[in-house]
């Protein structure tokens, strides 16, 4: 649940960032024009939040809150850049998917292996990263520490 909250958050300020950025100029342009002032802004603050920031700080503004951190395995150390563009690349074309998929499997009727299962669990990443609690993983430093 933690996560599920943590990604609304992120996706909260990206939209509130890019909102605020773009509403000075909304009302002279058309809609094309409008569309771009909105997407760019949200797209470059997405971008700071999920590489940058997570680059930086171990998450991004709403994992941060929520007390979770992006970890790289096996080693659970800070991921590298090139894991959380991909990774943040990956967020972009599947979560908007995600209702045509759910959809699609209902549609399909019983029987039919549904779409969702070729899609990773809610636990894994794609590219090998993975979000722990923060208090989780000083623990487990902690304990690896005590092991050497």
């Amino acid at each position: 649940m933690r996560r599920y909250l943590a990604v609304g958050l992120d996706c909260y300020l990206c939209l509130v960032t890019g909102g605020l950025l773009a509403r000075p100029h909304v009302h002279t342009a058309g809609i094309p024009e409008t569309v771009g002032l909105l997407l760019g802004p949200t797209l470059a603050f997405s971008f700071l939040n999920q590489v940058v920031l997570t680059a930086i700080a171990g998450g991004g503004a709403g994992k941060l809150i929520m007390g979770i951190r992006v970890i790289g395995l096996p080693d659970a150390g800070r991921p590298r850049p090139c894991r959380l563009v991909r990774r943040w690349l990956y967020g972009l074309c599947r979560l908007p998917l995600q209702p045509w998929y759910a959809l699609r499997s209902y549609l399909a009727g019983p029987g039919v292996l549904a779409l969702s299962a070729f899609w990773s669990s809610g636990n894994d990443d794609p590219v090998g990263l993975r979000q722990v609690r923060h208090s989780d993983l000083i623990a487990h430093r902690h304990a690896a520490a005590g092991h050497r």
